[in-house]
């Protein structure tokens, strides 16, 4: 990618790792090639992904902060094979006052130093490429029930399996899909952090499911057995007489699936909801009741 990575999210260098996540959840949303048909939304989407893969990891940030551009090309225990020494038996070097020249007066030979380092024929050696991440950004229902996805990422297409059941901030691991190796030398991995978008109907706590159940007052005072919604379609749930607005009614087993053990739970919360208009008969039925029952919701129990 050209440019500066920081720019790119539109963060400051010392941006911390919230606000960097902040920035790209709001650049991808708006430049998403499903949201944003405009033709150049797709390399923006990619040049902000790549971005966020590389800011959004505090390792591979430090080397970019460091060396920039050419980051991936470093290898990772650089100071430590600098420190070493270049000598064929890895003694020491002895970095004098004339440290920075092309000689060695200073008690290295730069040549020797870069050429036994990164090998003799003036490349880098064996480098593995490097573990990436990016966001893969679900609904509430394709976690649900997991399957294959066809996604693009940097110009590659993957298809992915998705696990029934998987949750927020969960990573898909693609393995060889990362960064390119250098000589021979093993790619890295490419992980795939789950997102799972808000939903209009339905809230996730952990693997629990949470959603609102409306029922007329009458259902309400009286009990009543309803279709309450769940991921995968209707279920019926009894509505025990005297609820009221708050009541918890758990469907077990009904929330999120897990691969390794029990599956989350639904939780259907009692919405008592008037009719929008009243008959003159209604009110007066309301008004009879009122009239017959002592029942104040203000006072203390």
């Amino acid at each position: 990618m050209a440019g500066d990575y920081y720019e790119a999210l539109g963060v400051s260098r010392d941006a911390t790792t919230e606000q960097i996540q902040q920035a790209y959840r709001k650049l991808a949303r708006k430049h998403h090639p499903d949201v944003n048909k405009d033709p150049g939304a797709e390399d923006r989407f990619k040049e902000i992904s790549e971005a966020y893969h590389v800011l959004s990891d505090p390792d591979t940030r430090k080397r970019y902060d460091r060396f920039g551009a050419d980051f991936r090309r470093i290898p990772e225990d650089f100071d430590e094979r600098v420190a070493a020494g270049a000598g064929p038996a890895g003694s020491r070097v002895r970095f004098g006052p004339d440290f920075g020249g092309f000689g060695d007066q200073g008690g290295i030979n730069v040549e020797d130093l870069f050429g036994d380092l990164f090998g003799r024929r003036g490349g880098f050696g064996p480098i593995p490429g490097a573990d990436q991440e990016a966001e893969l950004e679900l609904t509430l229902e394709e976690a649900y029930r997991g399957g294959r996805r066809h996604i693009t990422l940097d110009h590659r297409s993957y298809n992915v399996n998705i696990p029934a059941g998987v949750l927020e901030g969960q990573r898909i691991r693609l393995a060889g899909e990362g960064g390119q190796p250098r000589g021979e030398a093993p790619p890295g991995d490419l992980y795939l952090v789950v997102h799972i978008g808000p939903h209009p109907r339905f809230r996730l706590d952990g693997r629990d499911v949470s959603t609102d159940l409306p029922v007329s007052p009458w259902e309400a005072a009286l009990g009543a057995t309803v279709a309450v919604a769940t991921p995968t379609g209707e279920a019926k749930v009894k509505v025990p007489a005297g609820s009221s607005t708050g009541r918890r009614l758990r469907l077990r087993g009904q929330g999120m699936p897990n691969p390794r053990g029990s599956a989350g739970d639904l939780y259907a919360e009692i919405k008592v909801v008037l009719p929008p208009k009243t008959t003159a008969r209604q009110r007066e039925l309301y008004e009879q009741l009122a009239a017959e029952t002592a029942f104040d919701p203000r006072s203390p129990k």
